[in-house]
Order: structure tokens, then sequence, then C-alpha cells
């Protein structure tokens, strides 16, 4: 059992629970769809909450109804779902399908997942009102638990 708990625990770290770039200021972008642009740096002075993710991602689609609840609970907390998605329809029907109206772009590049190191997603990404990565999320999660919301309130 012990030896389970190792592995679990090394696999954690290799994946990069705890970047070395947490403290650090969050690396910008800018990134258009042909629908949508976000640009980071026109966010400064927000909490942003950058999520990494795909509707062919089981662990995405698990996380997106708490995600989509978090939106409308915390809503000075800005929400930026950045989709690896190749498929421009099959995006675009799941957006309308699962009622996402959060800030969502489409980058079939991988250059935001690159940019910020994920090689698997779901990962999430939060960033204070500062641009300062203050804590990076790996998986799934539930967005309404107290200790995030609680988190997202202090920065």
């Amino acid at each position: 059992m012990l030896g389970v708990l190792m592995v679990a625990a090394v696999t954690g770290c290799e994946r990069g629970d705890h970047p070395s770039n947490i403290g650090k200021a969050a690396p910008q972008f800018v990134v258009s769809d042909g629908t949508r642009s976000v640009d980071l740096s026109k966010l400064r002075g927000k909490v942003v909450v950058l999520n990494l993710w795909a509707t062919w991602c089981a662990p995405c689609i698990q996380e997106l109804p708490s995600l989509l609840e978090m939106h409308h609970d915390l809503p000075d907390v800005v929400i930026v779902a950045v989709s690896l998605d190749q498929d421009e329809d099959i995006y675009r029907k799941f957006l309308v399908q699962r009622h996402v109206d959060l800030e969502t772009v489409r980058d079939e590049s991988g250059r935001i997942n690159a940019l910020y190191g994920t090689a698997q997603i779901p990962e999430t990404y939060v960033i204070d009102r500062d641009g300062v990565l203050r804590r990076k999320f790996v998986s799934a999660q539930n967005w309404t638990s107290p200790e995030i919301e609680k988190f997202l309130r202090s920065i």
C-alpha cells in the first residue's frame, strides 16, 4: 500500500502539481479562434481561472457543471477556458448543448498548453489580480467546494 501511495505522489510531482512558476508572473498570451479572442494582459486587476480543456476529455466534462456554477456564484472571478479541440463544429455544438456561458476560446494548436507546460488536461491555473500565478489544479475539480471558493475569494 505504501508503495502505491509513493508512486502516486511521485507521478503527481512529475505532472507539475507544484510548478516552479507559482509566485511568478503568468505567461501572457493572446489567442483568437476567429469568433472569440482573449488577451490575458487585459484581465489584469481581476482574478483569472485559466482552464485548459477539450470536449473529448472525460474529466473536463466531469468538472464542467461545477465550473459553470462557480462562474455564476463568483462573478468577480474571470474564467477563461481554452479548448484544444481541432474540430470547430464539434466544439461549437458542445458549447451550445452544455449551455457554456463563460469565456472560452479554441486553441487547436495547443500553443497555450505548451506555454504553461500542460501535458494532460484538464489543468487549471489561478492568476491573481497582479497577474501572478498562485495555484495550479491538476485533473477535474469540484469548483464549488468551500476550500476552492475560499481560496478564490482570498486572493
